[in-house]
Order: C-alpha cells, then sequence, then structure tokens
C-alpha cells in the first residue's frame, strides 16, 4: 500500500484523524496518516476472529514484525508496514507497545470497575497520542499534558462506542449509570488538567492532539444524567466534524 492509500484508509475509517492530519505541517504528515492506518489495523485484528487465540495470534503477528522493524529489519512488502517503514524506520519498534495493549480485547473480557476502564485507555489512547506528539517533535516536558488530553479523548471515545462494546462483552461488566458518570468524570478533569498544562506543548503539536468534536459537552452530558450511553448511541454530524477541524486549523487550539 502507498502512502497515498493509507491516507484514503484514514479518510474512510478515521475521518477525525485524517482531517487532523491535513493541520500538520507537511512534513509531518507521512508519520502521522501511517501511524493512524496501523492503528486501526492493529485495533481490527482481535474480532478477525471469535477464537481468543486465533485473535491473540493475528494481534502477536504484528508485534513481532514491528519489533523486527525496531531491530532494524525492513518488513516484507505489506500494505501498512511497507510506508509505516518508509516514515518511522526503526522508531517503528515503540509502536509494538500499541498492539501489546490490545491482547485485553483477544479475550472478549468486560471490565470488572472504571479503574480498569482508565487503564485500558492510558496504554491504547495514551500510547496513541504520546507516539503522534512525539513524531510532531513534543518535549518530553510536555508528556503529562499529553496524557492528560488522551485520558479525556480516550474515555469519551469509549464512552461513545458503549453501545457497541456492551454486546460484545467488552463493556463494563456491571452496566451502572454511576460507572459511566464516573468515567465521564474522570475525562472531564483529565481534560481540565491538559487544558491548565498547554505552554508546555508546542503549537506544532495540535494535530496529534486533537480531541474531536463535542468531547466536552458529550462527557458533561454523561456526568449529569443526560446522556444513557450503555444505550443511546450519540453520533458526530459531518457539519460538527467540519466545524471542530476548521477551528483546529483556524487557531491551532486543541484544549477544551
Amino acid at each position: 500500500m502507498t502512502l497515498e492509500a493509507c491516507t484514503e484508509t484514514l479518510r474512510e475509517h478515521d475521518p477525525g484523524r485524517f482531517g487532523a492530519v491535513l493541520t500538520a505541517a507537511p512534513e509531518h504528515r507521512p508519520a502521522l496518516v501511517t501511524l493512524y492506518a496501523l492503528n486501526l489495523e492493529i485495533a481490527r485484528a482481535p474480532f478477525q476472529s471469535a477464537e481468543p487465540m486465533l485473535a491473540e495470534m493475528r494481534l502477536q503477528w504484528w508485534i513481532d514484525r514491528l519489533a523486527e522493524m525496531g531491530d532494524g529489519t525492513a518488513p516484507p512488502l505489506h500494505d501498512v508496514l511497507t510506508p509505516l517503514w518508509d516514515a518511522w524506520g526503526t522508531r517503528a519498534g515503540d509502536l509494538a507497545a500499541l498492539a501489546e495493549a490490545r491482547r485485553r480485547d483477544c479475550e472478549r473480557q468486560a471490565f470488572s470497575s472504571p479503574a480498569q476502564v482508565v487503564s485500558y485507555v492510558e496504554t491504547t489512547a495514551g500510547e496513541l497520542m504520546w507516539q503522534a506528539a512525539s513524531a510532531l517533535g513534543v518535549p518530553v516536558e510536555a508528556r503529562e499534558a499529553v496524557a492528560d488530553q488522551a485520558l479525556g479523548v480516550g474515555l469519551a471515545a469509549w464512552l461513545r462506542a458503549l453501545p457497541q462494546l456492551q454486546p460484545m462483552g467488552l463493556g463494563l461488566a456491571d452496566a451502572q449509570a454511576e460507572h459511566a458518570q464516573e468515567l465521564a468524570g474522570i475525562g472531564r478533569e483529565a481534560l481540565r488538567r491538559a487544558a491548565r498544562g498547554r505552554r508546555a506543548v508546542p503549537k506544532s503539536v495540535a494535530a496529534a492532539l486533537y480531541p474531536g468534536p463535542r468531547v466536552v459537552s458529550f462527557l458533561a452530558e454523561i456526568a449529569e444524567g443526560k446522556v444513557n450511553c450503555f444505550s443511546q448511541q450519540i453520533e458526530i454530524t459531518p457539519f460538527q466534524r467540519r466545524a471542530s477541524l476548521a477551528w483546529l486549523a483556524l487557531t491551532g487550539r486543541w484544549w477544551r
């Protein structure tokens, strides 16, 4: 797969991140496009088989290839790994952590507490956002702000997907409204901390920290009991997405 094909895949399956990539400097876009295309493949891998062992084997394939790239071995010709190697080189080895964090998905095991969800989001959304920000040159001093932004954004995305996750056994084992409200509250506070730490984050990193549309208001609606995210699917309209991306492009403001 060429970089252009990766870009088209991102446009189709992850339009929010696709739009955010377009606001990054041109020289940074290949790293972001290939990272996000890899993330789509890794996130999909555990669900390509209903048998946990087979699902984990598929995920392990990605872990092994990324580890080899980290050791300096170019991957075999591949739709995603070839352009990823061109953009990341041996740094692709660091991305194996993204796949390792998905092992739980192979087990089809529900979360027993909000704390487990937080830990999962930190290792999936958190690692993804940190790698994206690193590709754009974020300093180590900004790691806490990036982690807080990723936690808030990641929890919002997880709660938004809950109507699909719950029937698959990947939601909360005890589907109580107060658990969702607790997670929404944690997400809101994480976003507030990220906003307070924004001065440590260069403007050039904004594309990597883009939260997507209506994140703050969505978390607020859950925390206040206005949305039952176990059953209510809250869609993002094309207009909302365009308006949110236009705001990012015009202002460079990723915080809320």
